[in-house]
C-alpha cells in the first residue's frame, strides 16, 4: 500500500519523528542536524551561533491572544532562546494565496513588526510568493532565525540527569485551547499564551546552570518531555497536582476527550535544572511577568529510561506517550 503524507506528519508527534528519522536524516544527516534540538549550534571563528527555522500554517489566522504574524516571530525567537542564544536576526518568507485582502495582510505585517520590536530582533531578509486561488489558505509564513551564544551554559535535550527538577513558567495548554475554542465556536475564557521567552530565559541561564530547555509547542508537554527522555536516556516523573493547568482548559479537554498534556503552547518554557538550585531558579522565574505562575512539576529519574509518566496525589501512575499526531492540526 502506498504511504502518503497526513496532517499528523506535521504535528510534532511520533509520525513527525519517523519522518525525520526515516527520510530527512537518511539523506540530509550531518553533525549539526544530528544535535536534534530546536536549533543547530554552529561553531564559527571566535563565537557560537544558533540557527533555527520554522513554518506557520495556523488556522484561524487571528485568535484570542495573537495571530499568525506574532506566532511566527515569537516561535522562532523562542526556539533560539531555549538553546541558550540571544536572538538577533530573522528572515521572513510569505506564501500568499490569490484573493487575500491587502488590509488583512497589512494587519499581519503590522503584528510582525510589533512582535519583532518587543522581542528585540530585526527582520533582515525575506521573500514573497503568490499561489493561485484555491492552492493555499490565505497565508503561510516561514521564518528563520540567527542568535549568538553569550553564555557557557548551553542547554541540550541530551543533558538531563537523574535528580534534576523540571520547571515550567506557567499554565499549560492555553494556546491549543484558544485555537480549538475559536474553530469550534466554544464559549469561555480562552486566550493563547503567545509570548517571547528570550528575556525570561536570559535572566535564568546567565545565573543558573540549566541542563535542558525546550518550549513545548506542537505536541505540548508530552512531546517535549518524551524527546528529552529519549535524548538523555532517562525517565521523567511528573506530579499531576503540581502541573499548572487552568480549570477551563481541563474542562474543555475532558469534554472533548483530549489529552491536556499534548495541547500546544506558545509562551511556555520547560527548564530542567540541578536539584540544588531548583527553588532559587523558580523564585527568579516567578519574578518575571511571564513566570508568575511558574512551578516545579516533576523530576528526572534514572529509570525507566526513555519513558515519561505522571503520578497523582494517591500514588497512581500512568505513562505519558509521545503523541501520534496532534489533537488538532494547523495549530502553529
Amino acid at each position: 500500500m502506498m504511504e502518503i503524507v497526513t496532517l499528523a506528519h506535521g504535528a510534532g508527534g511520533r509520525l513527525t519523528e519517523r519522518l525525520i528519522e526515516n527520510l530527512f536524516k537518511k539523506y540530509l544527516n550531518n553533525e549539526y542536524l544530528q544535535q536534534g534540538d530546536d536549533g543547530a549550534v554552529l561553531s564559527l571563528p571566535g563565537t557560537k551561533v544558533v540557527f533555527s527555522t520554522d513554518s506557520f500554517v495556523v488556522n484561524p489566522l487571528f485568535f484570542p491572544g495573537g495571530d499568525i504574524g506574532k506566532l511566527a516571530v515569537y516561535g522562532t525567537v523562542n526556539d533560539l532562546a531555549v538553546m541558550g542564544a540571544e536572538p538577533l536576526f530573522l528572515s521572513l518568507g510569505l506564501i500568499l494565496e490569490e484573493g487575500l485582502e491587502l488590509s488583512e495582510l497589512e494587519k499581519i505585517i503590522q503584528s510582525i513588526a510589533q512582535a519583532a520590536e518587543k522581542a528585540g530582533v530585526k527582520i533582515v531578509t525575506g521573500d514573497t510568493k503568490v499561489v493561485e486561488k484555491g492552492k493555499g489558505d490565505k497565508i503561510y509564513i516561514n521564518t528563520a532565525g540567527l542568535g549568538i551564544i553569550n553564555t557557557p551554559n548551553n542547554p541540550s535535550g541530551k543533558k538531563a540527569r537523574p535528580g534534576d527538577k523540571i520547571l515550567v513558567n506557567g499554565y499549560l495548554g492555553d494556546h491549543g485551547a484558544a485555537i480549538l475554542a475559536v474553530r469550534e465556536n466554544i464559549p469561555g475564557d480562552f486566550t493563547s499564551d503567545c509570548a517571547p521567552l528570550n528575556e525570561l530565559v536570559k535572566s535564568i541561564i546567565q545565573e543558573y546552570p540549566v541542563h535542558a530547555m525546550r518550549d513545548p509547542s506542537r505536541g505540548g508537554l508530552a512531546a517535549t518531555l518524551n524527546e528529552i527522555a529519549k535524548q538523555s536516556n532517562v525517565g521523567i516523573e511528573l506530579w499531576e497536582e503540581k502541573v499548572p493547568i487552568r480549570p477551563q482548559v481541563k474542562t474543555l479537554c475532558g469534554y472533548l476527550g483530549l489529552d491536556v498534556y499534548a495541547l500546544a503552547n506558545e509562551g511556555k518554557v520547560i527548564m530542567i535544572v540541578p536539584p540544588e538550585i531548583a527553588e532559587k531558579a523558580l523564585e527568579k522565574i516567578k519574578a518575571h511577568p511571564l513566570g508568575k505562575d511558574a512551578a516545579i512539576i516533576g523530576e528526572v529519574k534514572e529509570a525507566p529510561a526513555g519513558l515519561v509518566y505522571v503520578k497523582n496525589r494517591i500514588g497512581g501512575e500512568r505513562i505519558i506517550n509521545m503523541p501520534l499526531g496532534e489533537n488538532l492540526p494547523r495549530i502553529c
